[in-house]
Protein backbone atom coordinates (compact mmCIF):
# COMPACT_ATOMS: atom_id res chain seq x y z
CA UNK A 1 0.00 0.00 0.00
CA UNK A 2 1.04 3.59 -0.65
CA UNK A 3 0.20 6.22 1.97
CA UNK A 4 -0.30 9.73 0.56
CA UNK A 5 -0.60 12.48 3.17
CA UNK A 6 -2.11 15.78 2.13
CA UNK A 7 -5.12 18.07 1.81
CA UNK A 8 -7.52 15.71 0.03
CA UNK A 9 -11.31 15.76 -0.06
CA UNK A 10 -11.46 13.02 2.57
CA UNK A 11 -9.55 10.09 4.05
CA UNK A 12 -10.05 6.88 2.08
CA UNK A 13 -8.37 3.82 0.57
CA UNK A 14 -8.73 3.52 -3.19
CA UNK A 15 -6.96 1.14 -5.54
CA UNK A 16 -3.99 0.44 -3.29
CA UNK A 17 -3.52 4.02 -2.05
CA UNK A 18 -4.38 5.32 1.43
CA UNK A 19 -5.24 8.98 0.97
CA UNK A 20 -4.79 10.47 4.44
CA UNK A 21 -6.34 13.89 4.71
CA UNK A 22 -5.05 16.13 7.49
CA UNK A 23 -7.57 18.41 9.20
CA UNK A 24 -5.13 21.33 9.26
CA UNK A 25 -2.57 20.53 6.55
CA UNK A 26 0.41 20.79 6.72
CA UNK A 27 0.07 20.42 10.52
CA UNK A 28 -0.45 16.84 11.66
CA UNK A 29 -2.08 15.97 15.00
CA UNK A 30 -1.17 13.17 17.39
CA UNK A 31 -4.47 11.48 16.51
CA UNK A 32 -3.70 11.62 12.79
CA UNK A 33 -0.25 10.12 13.39
CA UNK A 34 -1.94 7.39 15.42
CA UNK A 35 -4.26 6.51 12.52
CA UNK A 36 -1.33 6.34 10.09
CA UNK A 37 0.47 3.97 12.48
CA UNK A 38 -2.70 1.87 12.87
CA UNK A 39 -3.00 1.62 9.11
CA UNK A 40 0.59 0.46 8.78
CA UNK A 41 0.15 -2.09 11.59
CA UNK A 42 -3.00 -3.46 9.95
CA UNK A 43 -1.28 -3.74 6.56
CA UNK A 44 1.71 -5.47 8.16
CA UNK A 45 -0.66 -8.01 9.74
CA UNK A 46 -1.76 -9.04 6.24
CA UNK A 47 1.72 -9.09 4.76
CA UNK A 48 1.64 -5.73 2.99
CA UNK A 49 4.28 -3.03 3.31
CA UNK A 50 3.52 0.71 3.36
CA UNK A 51 5.43 3.51 1.66
CA UNK A 52 4.70 7.12 2.62
CA UNK A 53 4.57 10.22 0.45
CA UNK A 54 3.88 13.85 1.37
CA UNK A 55 4.56 17.04 -0.57
CA UNK A 56 5.43 18.86 2.65
CA UNK A 57 8.81 17.72 3.95
CA UNK A 58 8.25 18.90 7.54
CA UNK A 59 4.97 16.99 7.74
CA UNK A 60 6.60 13.86 6.38
CA UNK A 61 9.47 14.10 8.87
CA UNK A 62 7.02 14.58 11.75
CA UNK A 63 5.07 11.49 10.71
CA UNK A 64 8.20 9.38 10.24
CA UNK A 65 9.44 10.42 13.68
CA UNK A 66 6.05 9.48 15.15
CA UNK A 67 6.23 6.05 13.55
CA UNK A 68 9.60 5.47 15.20
CA UNK A 69 8.00 6.27 18.56
CA UNK A 70 4.68 4.57 17.84
CA UNK A 71 3.90 3.54 21.41
CA UNK A 72 3.72 7.21 22.38
CA UNK A 73 1.09 7.85 19.71
CA UNK A 74 -1.08 4.71 19.84
CA UNK A 75 -2.61 6.01 23.08
CA UNK A 76 -3.52 9.42 21.60
CA UNK A 77 -7.17 10.12 22.54
CA UNK A 78 -9.85 10.29 19.89
CA UNK A 79 -11.18 13.86 19.53
CA UNK A 80 -14.88 14.44 20.08
CA UNK A 81 -15.10 15.98 16.59
CA UNK A 82 -12.89 14.97 13.67
CA UNK A 83 -12.57 17.62 10.98
CA UNK A 84 -10.63 15.71 8.33
CA UNK A 85 -13.87 15.53 6.34
CA UNK A 86 -15.97 18.70 6.52
CA UNK A 87 -18.53 17.80 3.85
CA UNK A 88 -21.31 17.61 6.46
CA UNK A 89 -23.09 21.00 6.36
CA UNK A 90 -24.31 20.66 9.95
CA UNK A 91 -21.46 19.39 12.13
CA UNK A 92 -18.54 20.26 9.81
CA UNK A 93 -16.93 16.99 10.82
CA UNK A 94 -17.45 13.52 12.28
CA UNK A 95 -18.81 13.16 15.82
CA UNK A 96 -17.12 10.25 17.58
CA UNK A 97 -19.54 9.08 20.29
CA UNK A 98 -21.25 6.53 18.06
CA UNK A 99 -20.50 4.42 15.01
CA UNK A 100 -23.02 2.82 12.67
CA UNK A 101 -23.48 0.29 9.91
CA UNK A 102 -26.09 1.06 7.26
CA UNK A 103 -27.76 -1.53 5.06
CA UNK A 104 -30.67 -2.13 2.69
CA UNK A 105 -34.11 -3.36 3.73
CA UNK A 106 -33.46 -6.81 2.22
CA UNK A 107 -30.19 -7.19 4.11
CA UNK A 108 -31.83 -5.88 7.28
CA UNK A 109 -34.34 -8.75 7.15
CA UNK A 110 -31.48 -11.27 6.95
CA UNK A 111 -29.67 -9.52 9.81
CA UNK A 112 -32.75 -9.61 12.06
CA UNK A 113 -33.40 -13.25 11.24
CA UNK A 114 -29.89 -14.37 12.25
CA UNK A 115 -29.44 -11.75 14.99
CA UNK A 116 -26.02 -10.70 13.73
CA UNK A 117 -24.19 -8.31 11.49
CA UNK A 118 -21.95 -10.44 9.29
CA UNK A 119 -18.91 -9.68 7.19
CA UNK A 120 -19.43 -9.75 3.42
CA UNK A 121 -17.60 -13.07 3.27
CA UNK A 122 -19.87 -14.67 5.89
CA UNK A 123 -23.09 -13.03 4.69
CA UNK A 124 -22.71 -13.66 0.98
CA UNK A 125 -21.37 -17.23 1.25
CA UNK A 126 -19.33 -16.95 -1.94
CA UNK A 127 -15.58 -17.20 -2.47
CA UNK A 128 -13.41 -14.22 -1.64
CA UNK A 129 -12.20 -14.28 -5.25
CA UNK A 130 -15.78 -13.66 -6.37
CA UNK A 131 -16.10 -10.70 -4.00
CA UNK A 132 -12.81 -9.21 -5.15
CA UNK A 133 -13.75 -9.42 -8.83
CA UNK A 134 -17.26 -7.99 -8.55
CA UNK A 135 -17.94 -4.61 -10.15
CA UNK A 136 -19.09 -3.32 -6.77
CA UNK A 137 -15.47 -3.61 -5.58
CA UNK A 138 -14.66 -0.41 -7.43
CA UNK A 139 -11.95 0.53 -4.91
CA UNK A 140 -10.10 -2.72 -5.61
CA UNK A 141 -10.11 -3.73 -1.95
CA UNK A 142 -7.90 -6.71 -0.99
CA UNK A 143 -9.28 -10.05 0.21
CA UNK A 144 -9.07 -9.39 3.96
CA UNK A 145 -11.36 -6.35 3.74
CA UNK A 146 -14.28 -8.71 3.08
CA UNK A 147 -13.68 -10.49 6.41
CA UNK A 148 -14.87 -7.44 8.36
CA UNK A 149 -18.04 -5.50 9.15
CA UNK A 150 -17.33 -1.89 8.21
CA UNK A 151 -18.47 0.94 10.50
CA UNK A 152 -18.72 4.67 9.91
CA UNK A 153 -19.03 7.55 12.35
CA UNK A 154 -22.62 7.98 13.49
CA UNK A 155 -23.42 11.26 11.76
CA UNK A 156 -21.88 10.23 8.43
CA UNK A 157 -24.02 9.80 5.31
CA UNK A 158 -21.58 7.46 3.53
CA UNK A 159 -23.48 4.30 4.47
CA UNK A 160 -26.77 5.52 3.00
CA UNK A 161 -24.93 6.71 -0.10
CA UNK A 162 -23.40 3.25 -0.58
CA UNK A 163 -26.77 1.53 -0.09
CA UNK A 164 -28.27 3.77 -2.79
CA UNK A 165 -25.32 3.20 -5.10
CA UNK A 166 -25.77 -0.56 -4.91
CA UNK A 167 -29.52 -0.27 -5.36
CA UNK A 168 -29.18 1.98 -8.41
CA UNK A 169 -26.18 0.21 -9.91
CA UNK A 170 -24.42 3.55 -10.36
CA UNK A 171 -23.17 6.53 -8.40
CA UNK A 172 -26.12 8.54 -6.99
CA UNK A 173 -26.70 11.98 -8.49
CA UNK A 174 -28.00 15.10 -6.75
CA UNK A 175 -31.59 14.12 -7.41
CA UNK A 176 -31.05 10.66 -5.91
CA UNK A 177 -29.63 12.24 -2.77
CA UNK A 178 -32.44 14.79 -2.36
CA UNK A 179 -36.02 14.31 -3.58
CA UNK A 180 -35.27 10.72 -4.62
CA UNK A 181 -33.47 9.76 -1.42
CA UNK A 182 -34.55 6.54 0.33
CA UNK A 183 -32.71 5.92 3.63
CA UNK A 184 -31.42 2.52 4.64
CA UNK A 185 -31.52 0.87 8.06
CA UNK A 186 -28.86 2.03 10.53
CA UNK A 187 -27.39 -0.09 13.32
CA UNK A 188 -25.80 2.15 15.96
CA UNK A 189 -23.10 1.22 18.47
CA UNK A 190 -21.35 3.14 21.23
CA UNK A 191 -17.82 3.75 19.98
CA UNK A 192 -15.97 3.19 23.25
CA UNK A 193 -18.01 0.09 24.09
CA UNK A 194 -17.55 -1.56 20.68
CA UNK A 195 -13.79 -1.01 20.90
CA UNK A 196 -13.85 -3.72 23.58
CA UNK A 197 -15.30 -6.28 21.14
CA UNK A 198 -12.75 -9.13 20.96
CA UNK A 199 -12.67 -8.92 17.16
CA UNK A 200 -12.60 -5.13 16.75
CA UNK A 201 -9.79 -3.64 14.69
CA UNK A 202 -8.70 -0.04 14.14
CA UNK A 203 -7.20 0.09 10.66
CA UNK A 204 -6.58 3.84 10.52
CA UNK A 205 -9.18 4.37 7.79
CA UNK A 206 -12.54 3.57 9.38
CA UNK A 207 -13.47 4.40 12.99
CA UNK A 208 -13.17 0.64 13.48
CA UNK A 209 -14.21 -2.63 11.88
CA UNK A 210 -15.13 -5.97 13.42
CA UNK A 211 -14.08 -9.34 12.05
CA UNK A 212 -16.67 -11.97 11.13
CA UNK A 213 -19.75 -10.98 13.15
CA UNK A 214 -21.39 -8.70 15.69
CA UNK A 215 -24.13 -10.26 17.82
CA UNK A 216 -26.78 -7.55 17.99
CA UNK A 217 -28.26 -8.47 21.36
CA UNK A 218 -24.84 -8.08 22.97
CA UNK A 219 -23.63 -4.92 21.25
CA UNK A 220 -26.19 -2.86 19.33
CA UNK A 221 -27.25 0.44 20.91
CA UNK A 222 -30.12 1.56 18.69
CA UNK A 223 -31.53 0.52 15.32
CA UNK A 224 -32.95 3.29 13.16
CA UNK A 225 -35.62 2.27 10.66
CA UNK A 226 -37.35 4.75 8.32
CA UNK A 227 -41.05 4.73 9.21
CA UNK A 228 -42.05 3.78 5.65
CA UNK A 229 -40.20 0.45 6.16
CA UNK A 230 -41.94 -0.40 9.45
CA UNK A 231 -44.60 -2.64 7.88
CA UNK A 232 -41.93 -4.60 5.98
CA UNK A 233 -39.48 -5.08 8.86
CA UNK A 234 -41.49 -5.14 12.09
CA UNK A 235 -42.38 -8.84 11.97
CA UNK A 236 -38.73 -9.81 11.43
CA UNK A 237 -37.34 -8.00 14.49
CA UNK A 238 -36.50 -10.33 17.42
CA UNK A 239 -38.30 -9.55 20.67
CA UNK A 240 -34.94 -9.02 22.37
CA UNK A 241 -34.25 -6.04 20.08
CA UNK A 242 -37.68 -4.41 20.00
CA UNK A 243 -36.82 -1.87 22.67
CA UNK A 244 -33.79 -0.70 20.72
CA UNK A 245 -35.65 0.12 17.51
CA UNK A 246 -36.46 3.72 16.64
CA UNK A 247 -38.78 4.51 13.72
CA UNK A 248 -38.08 7.91 12.16
CA UNK A 249 -40.04 9.76 9.48
CA UNK A 250 -38.04 10.83 6.46
CA UNK A 251 -39.39 14.35 6.08
CA UNK A 252 -35.93 15.60 5.16
CA UNK A 253 -34.80 17.55 2.11
CA UNK A 254 -31.76 15.38 1.39
CA UNK A 255 -29.30 12.77 2.67
CA UNK A 256 -27.44 15.34 4.81
CA UNK A 257 -30.65 16.50 6.48
CA UNK A 258 -31.58 12.88 7.22
CA UNK A 259 -28.18 12.08 8.71
CA UNK A 260 -28.40 15.10 11.01
CA UNK A 261 -31.97 14.30 12.08
CA UNK A 262 -31.09 10.69 12.89
CA UNK A 263 -27.91 11.54 14.76
CA UNK A 264 -29.61 14.26 16.79
CA UNK A 265 -32.15 11.69 17.98
CA UNK A 266 -29.46 9.10 18.74
CA UNK A 267 -27.34 11.47 20.83
CA UNK A 268 -30.39 12.59 22.83
CA UNK A 269 -31.36 9.01 23.65
CA UNK A 270 -30.33 8.10 27.22
CA UNK A 271 -27.47 5.61 27.34
CA UNK A 272 -28.49 2.34 28.99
Amino acid sequence: MLIKIGDFECTEVWDGVFYKKLSNFPEVSDWEIRTIIEFMEYEKKYGRTSDIECDNENTLLTVLDGIKRKEAYLSAPCPKLLTECTACPYRKGCVTDFVCHTTSVDNAIKIFECGKLLSALNARQVSVETLINENRNAANDPADYFEYIMLAWGNCQAGDRLVMERSLGRFPNDNDLSIGFNPGVRFYFQYEKLLSHPSSVCDGVLPMKVKDEIILEDWVYKIVIPTKLKAILESHIPNSLMDRVIYIDNDCKDIWDWSEKVYSIIEQTPVR
